[in-house]
């Protein structure tokens, strides 16, 4: 069974879908995308991507920072239309 985004329909594609923050318990709209990478358990050419809201951006990126994970933080662009 897939898990579903509060308040969207199982049948709604992934890009009609807002970008919800990461941060635990956020259900705010996400504006940033933070890169990130493990190096002990990916290949440098692998990129993971948390998002955030404006509030989360400083703390979820410091978490990465310190683990030498973050690579950048860039703005979310808006879903196609």
């Amino acid at each position: 069974m897939r898990s579903q985004t509060p308040g969207m329909t199982e049948d709604a594609a992934p890009a009609e879908r807002p970008a919800i923050c990461s941060a635990k318990a956020c259900t705010r709209p996400a504006q940033w995308q933070l890169v990130w990478n493990n190096p002990r358990l990916h290949t440098p050419d692998r990129e993971k991507i948390w998002t955030a809201c404006d509030d989360h951006r400083e703390s979820l990126s410091h978490h990465l920072a310190v683990r030498s994970f973050l690579r950048r933080v860039d703005p979310l662009a808006p879903p196609a239309p």
